[in-house]
C-alpha cells in the first residue's frame, strides 16, 4: 500500500528516496519548533541525512517491520508517521509521528493516524495492541490518542533525554477489540467531510 487516501487534498505515501529534499525542507523550516519535543534534530542537518533516514525506513519495510509514510497536503510534505518495528509474536507495535507547524490545525495528523490504524495496524497487519508515547508537556501530540479514545496507561518518569533535560512520557494504548468497537467496524469515530471510510474487518493478511 504505497498510497493511502485521506481527503480530497491529503494522502499518505510511503517514504521513498525522492522525498529526501522535501523532507529536509520541512525539517529545516521547523527546526526550532520540532526541537521542543524531538531528539534527533542535530542528526539531520543536510539532505543526505534525510535520505539516510528514508533508506532506513525502506529497509524496515522490506524486513516486514512496519512502514513509514509521508503525510502530503496540497502537494507538499506536511509530516510523517510510522511504527517503531513490529512484535509479530505478541502482535503489538508503537506509533510515532510529527507535523510541520505550518500544517497544524487542519486535522491532518488525526486523519493520518486513523487511516494508518484502519488500513494497516488493525487492518492488514491484524495486530492486537498499539501504543503511543508522548512527553507529558506535549499537548498537541497527546491530543491525538486522547481524541481517538486511547487509554492512558500511566506516566514513564524521566523516560527521554531531550538535549539538556529529561522529560516524562505519557503512555497510551489501544486494543484491536476496542478500536473495532469504537469504529463499529468502519471509520465512524472522526466525522470529517471527505474522510475516507474503511471497513477494518475486510483487510486480510500480514504482508504489506
Amino acid at each position: 500500500m504505497r498510497v493511502l487516501p485521506m481527503t480530497e487534498d491529503s494522502f499518505l505515501k510511503q517514504l521513498e528516496p525522492g522525498d529526501a529534499s522535501e523532507m529536509f525542507w520541512l525539517i529545516d523550516t521547523n527546526r526550532a519548533y520540532l526541537r521542543q519535543w524531538l531528539p534527533w534534530l542535530d542528526y539531520n542537518t543536510k539532505v543526505e541525512d534525510s535520505a539516510q533516514f528514508i533508506a532506513m525506513t525502506i529497509d524496515q519495510h522490506n524486513n516486514n517491520q512496519g512502514t513509514h509514510y509521508g503525510i502530503w497536503y496540497k502537494g507538499r510534505l506536511a509530516g510523517t508517521l510510522g511504527v517503531h518495528n513490529i512484535d509479530w509474536i505478541n502482535k503489538k507495535t508503537s506509533l510515532g509521528y510529527w507535523l510541520g507547524s505550518q500544517f497544524q490545525g487542519r486535522g491532518l495528523m488525526t486523519q493520518a493516524v486513523v487511516t494508518y490504524m484502519d488500513r494497516l495496524i488493525f487492518g492488514s497487519w491484524k495486530l492486537e495492541r498499539l501504543t503511543i508515547q508522548a512527553a507529558t508537556g506535549n499537548a498537541r501530540s497527546r491530543a491525538i490518542p486522547e481524541r481517538l479514545g486511547f487509554q492512558l496507561e500511566g506516566v514513564m518518569r524521566r523516560n527521554e533525554f531531550l538535549y539538556d533535560h529529561y522529560v516524562d512520557h505519557a503512555v497510551y494504548s489501544m486494543l484491536r477489540s476496542e478500536w473495532l468497537e469504537l469504529r463499529g467496524g468502519k471509520t465512524k469515530l472522526i466525522d470529517k467531510e471527505n474522510l475516507v471510510n474503511y471497513d477494518v474487518r475486510s483487510e486480510g493478511g500480514r504482508n504489506f
